[in-house]
């Protein structure tokens, strides 16, 4: 699990709470009801509206990548390969094919088949290649959902903040309220800016970075079958796979 994830949205919400005491609004100034349902539910209404159901279906599943990005490593993925490679140049392709049950990766799996039933290098790495592509576009577009969310926010904080004022100017003729009006006004405003720049942007940020490093790990399987593939020394190999790490 990523700790500071957490930490950093525990900080976030100190520092708004905490900065709104010690303006001496008090924490109960940051409720309101009628904010939450303006710039949330708003946001939420703009992204259905933009996004196609597949890909928000995808979104919610990667919400856990924020606070628990997919484990792997790439000294373990290249340490595999290398295991492969000697294997094969040891005893044949086919002595890899207990490997491919072994494998828990769809994408690994389909690599190592692909490998087993001997596959030209070149039909090898354009069939895989294709895959990351398509995944790496399926990704991001889930991330940017995230993204957008933190375009809108702000908007529909802003639009809260103005229907807020409306009706404060509907009571002028009763000063008593015009200050607790406009400081409720100003909730939307916080609810959609802290929204969007303590967690929707962040996230959206994160979750590229980590899909960033999914699309290396497979460019460094593909990189290592092909060399397989095409019978490499397994040092060759090693030495080509280290170069993705830098």
């Amino acid at each position: 699990m990523d700790k500071f994830t957490p930490i950093g949205l525990l900080l976030a919400a100190v520092a708004v709470v905490g900065g709104s005491i010690l303006k001496g609004a008090g924490a109960g100034a940051l409720v309101s009801s009628a904010a939450f349902m303006i710039v949330f539910v708003g946001t939420f209404a703009a992204i259905c509206v933009h996004t196609p159901p597949s890909t928000l279906r995808h979104a919610v599943g990667i919400v856990k990548w924020i606070f628990r990005p997919p484990v792997a490593s790439a000294d373990g993925t290249i340490g595999s390969v290398l295991e492969w490679s000697n294997l094969a140049r040891k005893q044949g392709l086919l002595a890899l094919e207990p490997a491919v049950e072994e494998q828990d990766d769809a994408f690994v799996k389909k690599g190592l088949q692909l490998l087993v039933d001997g596959s030209e290098p070149e039909v090898l790495r354009s069939t895989l290649e294709v895959e990351i592509d398509a995944r790496e576009h399926a990704d991001t577009a889930a991330a940017k959902v995230f993204e957008s969310a933190g375009i809108y926010l702000p908007t529909m904080g802003i639009l809260g903040a103005v229907m807020g004022l409306m009706a404060v100017m509907q009571n002028l003729a009763d000063p008593s309220k015009l200050g607790s009006g406009i400081a409720a006004a100003f909730v939307a405003t916080i609810y959609g800016i802290g929204a969007a720049n303590l967690f929707f942007l962040p996230a959206a940020a994160k979750l590229k970075a980590v899909i960033a490093d999914r699309t290396r790990l497979r460019e460094i399987i593909v990189e290592g079958l092909v060399g397989i593939a095409r019978g490499d020394n397994p040092r060759n190999i090693e030495a080509r796979l280290r170069g993705f790490l830098h």
